[in-house]
């Protein structure tokens, strides 16, 4: 009669614990001591592509200079070009309504760039870009002292699976990680698989995927996906548990009622043999 209480116990111990334990593989970074004062590397900044889209924003310290330039590329028909440009505003290119319009990035890598014309701005990040406007527009005795800034307008990566706010990250800044990624989608919800982030990139024409165990941070900072680049998708896979949830078949071990009645029907053959 012992040892059949005696395995009762184990059983009921066997159960408690299985449906209790914690996972193991839910906190990020978790040697991240032993790889303290790991050095980047590649580190990649944002480049311009075709279909890209930048605003750029021009100014002067000299606002009379400004203005005058303004009303020259606003007003004057450039026979030479064959079109007529709307204003430079200080705000950068503007259109008849006076707000901003974006410059598109065309499949030859260029921006068409009032009176400067064509542009190679393809592989640049917006900081080259922005040298290369300034320096082409004091050559032309356009602007004495032009500052020129750049900003994205359509850059972006896809969050998708088990985040908290997947969809489309807006890009601002020239270096975004992975780490930026998932912070904007409001981190990873406790069904995704910290071990199994998948960056889906295209690369020339090619499909590439590379994956990224937030468990180990040797492995996220080493990985050529830590640092994204625009229209970059990234993937949480769910985690087995929710992979079972989604049959009706492997729902029912996820359930307390599923539980109470094992527990139950334990209860039943230990007064059985208890008698």
């Amino acid at each position: 009669m012992n040892n059949y209480k005696h395995y009762i116990y184990i059983l009921f111990a066997i159960c408690w614990l299985s449906s209790c334990s914690s996972p193991s593989n839910v906190a990020y970074f978790q040697n991240a001591e032993a790889v303290s004062g790991m050095t980047l590397q590649d580190i990649q900044p944002l480049r311009l592509h075709p279909k890209d889209k930048i605003n750029v924003i021009v100014n002067s310290a000299d606002p009379m200079l400004m203005q005058q330039f303004n009303l020259k590329a606003a007003t004057r028909n450039l026979n030479t070009l064959g079109s007529t440009y709307a204003p430079i505003t200080a705000l950068g290119y503007a259109g008849t309504d006076g707000q901003l319009l974006a410059y598109t990035v065309d499949e030859q890598g260029d921006i068409d760039f009032p009176v400067l014309g064509k542009l190679s701005v393809e592989g640049k990040t917006r900081q080259e870009v922005a040298e290369y406007l300034r320096r082409r527009l004091i050559v032309r005795n356009l602007v004495k002292d032009p500052i020129i800034t750049v900003e994205y307008v359509n850059m972006g990566v896809n969050v998708l699976g088990e985040v908290n706010r997947p969809g489309h990250v807006h890009v601002q800044k020239d270096y975004f990680t992975i780490l930026d990624a998932i912070a904007a989608a409001g981190d990873l919800t406790i069904n995704g698989q910290r071990e199994n982030i998948m960056v889906f990139r295209e690369v020339e024409g090619e499909d590439q995927t590379f994956v990224i165990n937030l468990c180990d941070r040797q492995n996220v900072l080493s990985s050529p996906a830590f640092y994204l680049q625009q229209n970059d998708v990234v993937y949480v896979t769910p985690s087995p548990k929710k992979q079972r949830e989604a049959n009706s078949a492997g729902n029912a071990f996820n359930q307390p009622t599923f539980w109470m009645s094992l527990a139950s029907l334990m209860t039943t053959i230990a007064l059985f043999i208890l008698r």
